[in-house]
């Protein structure tokens, strides 16, 4: 009996040795397929190889997938030797006819496999989900991810993209896909999403031609008068519908990245900007377009430095964190609100990551030309702001006339563009010594 027991757990924990030979099987079959494609050259009997291409692909089983990766990494890499010759050619001639044969042969075969795969309905979207996968993949797989990456960049550029509003007339099938896709503030069904697209309030998407239903980008904004300090107001489904004739300040309070196939090729900076035209055309009295962002990487950047903290105010207020309900207790939260506001905004504004800002959204916004103009304390009470970012929400402010100018100052000299309130909070941190030197790395 306790035999038997053993054999079945060993086998549960195990996988039986032919499984690895299968999902081998299972992968080459999926090669031969594409190879087949790639070795076709009748453009309407290609367009018929890649269907059949892509349908062996789509019924590759999940657990077939790593080795069909590995093996789509290796299958289909440049000969070696003939480009090895093609650079001594071109080393012994540098001319143009020279240097065109060395791209032709430089070029990856995968790269040419992945055009003639889009030639198949639903080409466009099986490439992403393969990128989808290789992303998250062994470090062998990259190449897959460079290819995909760089054609990408070039299907998905300006000219092919439409920027459409999201409204309740919009198909079914598009909204249910905002309520699935929402990732900054959750949508919590059809009621919650209706009150985001009533009247003081605008949703706008990307959309690509190969892709008509499917939204690659889309972001929400709120219609009022100032710039949103709580994200509450924004999202409670009880709060009036005011009226947007009246409203000065648009406020960009959730951007949402789609397909994560897609993850480089960028589309926040195209939409923010269109989205603010469109608004002000609509809405002239909108002067002032501001965001109200999380700051997603400030939790995991404290939890980091607090071995080498030694200021005990800071201490005491991390570990006050972990209080329950600590942004209830006023007197508590008051006297965490003197340390870790300074904190944040140190965190925001000198905290650098290779030459940029360390927390992902502000590289975002600040790349993109914006202003860091206000943190905002409690802004976000919710579970999953109280724990990445104390509840602090930041606004980044985009001043048209100066998108150009910060955007330079940012690339060219790393240079934050931020107001006095925030950089002088920033210097009101307590860190000092050696946390405060880790922090700057």
């Amino acid at each position: 009996m306790g035999t038997s027991i053993l054999n079945r757990l060993v086998r549960t924990v195990v996988p039986p040795p032919n499984e690895a030979a299968r999902a081998t099987r299972h992968a080459r079959r999926v090669i031969d397929a594409w190879q087949e494609l790639l070795s076709n050259r009748g453009e309407v009997s290609g367009a018929a190889v890649a269907r059949e291409a892509l349908h062996a692909y789509r019924n590759l089983p999940p657990s077939a997938r790593p080795a069909f990766f590995t093996q789509l990494a290796t299958a289909f890499a440049p000969d070696q030797n003939a480009l090895r010759a093609a650079c001594e050619a071109w080393l012994a001639d540098p001319s143009l006819a020279q240097l065109t044969q060395l791209q032709a042969i430089a070029e990856p075969p995968l790269q040419e496999l992945f055009r003639r795969l889009n030639q198949a309905p639903g080409g466009t979207a099986a490439l992403i989900d393969v990128r989808r996968h290789v992303l998250a993949g062994h470090e062998q797989w990259q190449v897959i991810d460079a290819v995909l990456g760089h054609l990408f960049n070039s299907w998905f550029n300006r000219g092919f993209l439409t920027l459409q509003r999201i409204d309740w007339h919009t198909p079914a099938f598009v909204l249910e896909k905002l309520i699935e896709y929402e990732a900054v503030h959750e949508i919590s069904g059809w009621n919650d999403l209706r009150r985001r697209l009533q009247a003081d309030r605008r949703c706008f998407a990307f959309f690509h031609p190969a892709l008509p239903d499917e939204p690659l980008i889309f972001i929400e904004v709120a219609l009022v008068r100032g710039i949103s300090s709580s994200i509450q107001p924004l999202i409670d489904l009880e709060t009036p519908v005011a009226d947007p004739e009246k409203a000065d300040t648009a406020v960009f309070y959730s951007i949402t990245n789609c397909q994560p196939g897609l993850r480089g090729v960028s589309f926040g900076n195209l939409l923010i900007k269109q989205v603010a035209q469109k608004i002000g055309e609509e809405f002239p009295r909108i002067k002032t377009f501001s965001t109200l962002s999380p700051i997603p990487g400030f939790a995991a950047w404290l939890a980091r430095g607090m071995g080498d903290v030694q200021a005990q105010p800071v201490l005491d207020a991390i570990n006050a964190l972990n209080t329950p309900d600590w942004h209830r207790q006023s007197e508590l939260a008051a006297s965490m609100k003197t340390v870790l506001a300074p904190l944040c905004a140190h965190y925001l504004l000198t905290v650098m990551h290779n030459g940029a800002p360390a927390d992902p959204v502000a590289r975002f916004h600040l790349g993109n030309g914006a202003r860091a103009e206000r943190l905002n304390w409690l802004a976000d009470t919710s579970a999953r702001g109280l724990k990445n970012c104390a509840g602090m929400m930041v606004n980044y402010v985009y001043h048209l006339d100066q998108i150009e100018g910060n955007h330079e100052a940012y690339v060219r000299e790393h240079r934050v563009a931020a107001t006095h309130e925030l950089r002088r909070l920033a210097r009101e941190c307590m860190l000092g010594g050696p946390a405060h030197a880790a922090g700057k790395k």
